[in-house]
């Protein structure tokens, strides 16, 4: 085969490399637009899984990078005169002109021919070659010839950024971050081999024109930079190399390749700095193309672009979201800034969510203990519990709205159930809210219940308008008081134009198929949620407003009689509420449609009129879609202000999911992938939050609390499979929340397990990790 590679940086060169080296037959020829010294910016960083890989693959090559290596196992967060350290990382760094170097030098020792100066503006001279890889990084002449074939997007995100270098030397990954009277600087700094180390400025847009940055030159930025880091830099200069101002571009390619081109490094997709390396990225791409090449090659291409991209674009896509939520973090790290230094650290630590309570107790417990110190002394300043001494990790806290105080902060979230029978709870809802409230949680929601019969999303659904109903919930509540020390929710709601459905085990969200069974919908603007399927909805009229709000507040008055500890009105996924709060559902031109202040106003009323008819000692809370997940969309303008609406009207709580607004939504999914969005209305609107979707661990939740991301946090689908994961992670972390006396022998049986096999997992862990490579320097 003959293979032609565009780009001659870390990832086309390892590439070309690891292929030749498996067929000395093939002719490979590397093609660089620079000369072979030329090289831009400082140092690369590799984790230790990286290195022990590239071992694996070229011992010659690693060899000769692991003479060149810095190492170091420790990240330091420099905040507020405070040095804070976290150790069990595991990094190496080297300068990115050696790293070319020793590449360049295997290359051509296996036969690799690179051609150096030699710009590519058109395949055509490649018309001979059975593979064309195009490793020619962010700005890919060859990607961007093909945009048709190859759909990229590119997002640029809002942070300035400049790449310097510095003689300062350093013996951990260190983030400064420089309080100044314009706002933050974070300078992301780590040595790269003896006497130099790169220094990346980051600070928001308003920071840098503040300095006025934008109308420095190179030189004059980077002599700035050092009055403003003189204490950190200790005397030492910063160096520049075409250390230009730049917005990061998020890069990703629907598509990898097209024919006989495949895009890799750069030029498919890009991660933040914040998480790593980009050239950590592309070399571990260039590992699985090169496997997909000798494997696949010589008898079908696409085979082996297939492979290629069967064996990388999950974690492709996996290490670009947890860059994304890093970068997200840093772009508003203001907002952390009111913090205690070591809980500003421990977010620090976690901000892309790969990292959890529990993996930094394998890190570095001392960190954790230290991270203790600090905040169960504030929890006991701002609250009045006193857990110093028991510590029984932040989801074990108790947590107060108003009168009503929970035992810990795991919350079983609303399900629907589509089980009930006109509206009317029956045996199946009695033992799944039983048997969640006895499994631990603290607070436990009922599902969407509706205060009308034409409010339901289905048949199934239950529903608060009569005496029958009000009963049958007494029955749960009065169990659950008896039985438990878990807190009710009910969550109130009207479908609006998503009404008159299917079973959620059915067509979700589609019409019932006998149209005479279906019933009339209503909305904030007569739009049907699938467009010539779903029923029109009228618009609401005022008559219409006055009838729905006072029937909420009828079924606010069944649901204290009933014994419920707290409220909640459901504003979010599409439902009629929702339907007012978004702009791509409300296209009203009266004071209930346009800006938020007007689109607001109907569910503020509802609410506000709900808030009356409950006692003042209960807490009532909202659920929101905090985005819509589609262009045009709710922003988070607009929660922060919805939020604060809704707190001056007596909201304790407000409960924070997003999308299901309409039906081509485009969500961005992930482990705990709402969790940022509670976080910004927790930090920015300061009123209290829970967090809700794709959280399934004890860890996660602790970190969640501990990060103050949110005070509460919901878990739906591993409830349904265990309703005592509340009680099983209790014995996890070795904490004894009680239970009822019938099972108090398991529970206790529970807690000498967990803590076996709790030692025995972290023992495992530990032996996992990679082993130090190249020794210490």
């Amino acid at each position: 085969m003959k293979i032609a590679v565009v780009g001659g940086g870390p990832g086309g060169l390892y590439l070309a490399l690891l292929t030749k080296k498996a067929r000395p037959d093939w002719q490979i020829d590397v093609y660089e637009q620079n000369r072979a010294d030329d090289t831009f910016g400082f140092g690369v960083v590799f984790s230790e899984e990286t290195l022990e890989e590239f071992l694996s693959r070229d011992a010659e090559s690693y060899a000769m990078i692991a003479r060149a290596f810095a190492y170091w196992d420790d990240i330091v967060i420099r905040y507020k005169g405070r040095e804070i350290r976290c150790g069990g990382n595991g990094f190496a760094g080297c300068s990115r002109l050696t790293l070319l170097e020793i590449l360049q030098q295997r290359c051509e020792f296996v036969g690799v021919s690179i051609h150096y100066e030699s710009p590519v503006d058109d395949l055509k001279r490649f018309a001979d070659c059975d593979v064309i890889v195009a490793a020619d990084g962010i700005n890919s002449r060859i990607r961007d010839a093909d945009k048709e074939h190859f759909k990229p997007s590119l997002e640029m995100k809002t942070n300035k950024f400049a790449w310097l270098g510095s003689t300062r030397p350093l013996d951990a990954f260190t983030f400064f971050f420089k309080e100044t009277e314009h706002g933050l600087i974070c300078a992301h700094t780590y040595q790269y081999e003896p006497g130099h180390s790169t220094w990346v400025m980051e600070m928001s847009p308003a920071v840098w024109a503040a300095f006025g940055f934008d109308k420095l030159d190179e030189n004059e930025s980077a002599r700035l930079l050092e009055k403003i880091f003189a204490t950190e830099l200790e005397g030492h200069k910063l160096i520049t190399n075409r250390s230009l101002w730049r917005n990061f571009p998020r890069i990703f390619c629907e598509n990898w390749w097209h024919e006989n081109v495949v895009l890799l490094g750069d030029a498919k997709a890009t991660a933040h700095f914040s998480i790593g390396s980009g050239t950590k990225l592309a070399m571990e791409c260039a590992i699985a193309l090169s496997d997909a090449l000798v494997a696949h090659g010589e008898r079908s291409v696409e085979a082996a672009f297939r492979a290629y991209d069967a064996a990388r674009r999950t974690d492709v896509q996996i290490t670009q979201h947890n860059a994304e939520v890093s970068l997200a973090w840093f772009e508003h790290m203001e907002r952390s800034t009111d913090m205690r230094p070591m809980q500003f650290a421990m977010v620090v630590m976690s901000r892309a969510k790969s990292i959890t309570w529990d993996n930094l107790l394998l890190r570095d417990e001392a960190f954790v203990k230290a991270f203790e110190d600090e905040w169960y002394e504030t929890y006991f300043d701002e609250t009045g519990f006193d857990c110093r001494k028991t510590r029984p990790t932040p989801m074990f806290t108790p947590f107060k709205l108003r009168d009503m105080t929970l035992a810990n902060r795991v919350v079983v979230a609303p399900m629907d159930q589509y089980s009930a029978k006109d509206g009317v709870p029956n045996d199946w809802h009695f033992v799944h809210y039983a048997s969640r409230a006895i499994g631990g949680a603290g607070l436990v929601y009922v599902e969407m219940t509706c205060p009308s019969p034409d409010a339901r999303i289905s048949l199934g659904c239950t529903g608060l308008w009569n005496d029958e109903q009000e009963r049958e919930f007494k029955r749960i509540a009065d169990f659950v008081h008896a039985n438990s020390g878990a807190k009710l929710c009910m969550q109130l709601g009207h479908a609006g134009r998503k009404g008159s459905t299917q079973l959620g085990w059915e067509d979700a969200d589609y019409p019932l198929p006998d149209a005479s069974a279906n019933w009339p919908l209503v909305s904030a603007s007569p739009i049907p949620y699938h467009t010539g399927v779903s029923q029109l909805p009228a618009e609401l009229d005022p008559a219409a407003m006055d009838r729905i709000k006072m029937e909420f507040v009828a079924a606010t008055r069944r649901a204290n009689r009933a014994g419920f500890d707290m409220l909640e009105l459901h504003c979010a996924h599409g439902y009629l509420f929702a339907s007012f709060l978004s702009p791509l559902t409300n296209k009203r031109t009266d004071e209930y449609g346009g800006p938020i202040e007007n689109r607001v106003r109907y569910p503020l009323e509802v609410f506000k009129a709900m808030r009356d008819a409950w006692p003042p000692g209960k807490p009532a809370s909202i659920r929101i879609s905090a985005s819509d997940w589609a262009e045009g969309g709710i922003t988070e303008a607009d929660t922060i202000a919805i939020a604060s609406a809704f707190a001056e009207a007596g909201c304790d709580l407000i409960s924070t999911s997003t999308g299901q607004t309409v039906p081509d939504q485009k969500p961005v999914y992930g482990r705990m992938y709402q969790v940022p969005f509670a976080e910004a209305i927790r930090n920015v609107a300061r009123v209290k939050t829970m967090a809700v979707g794709a959280i399934t661990e004890p860890a996660q939740i602790n970190t969640i609390v501990a990060c103050r991301r949110a005070d509460l946090v919901a878990l739906a689908r591993p409830h349904l499979v265990d309703p005592y994961f509340t009680q099983r992670a209790a014995a996890w972390y070795g904490v004894k929340i009680g239970g009822p006396p019938q099972y108090r022998p398991g529970i206790a049986q529970a807690l000498r397990e967990a803590e076996r096999a709790r030692e025995r997992q972290f023992e495992l862990q530990r032996k996992a990790k990679p082993r130090r490579l190249g020794g210490d320097q």
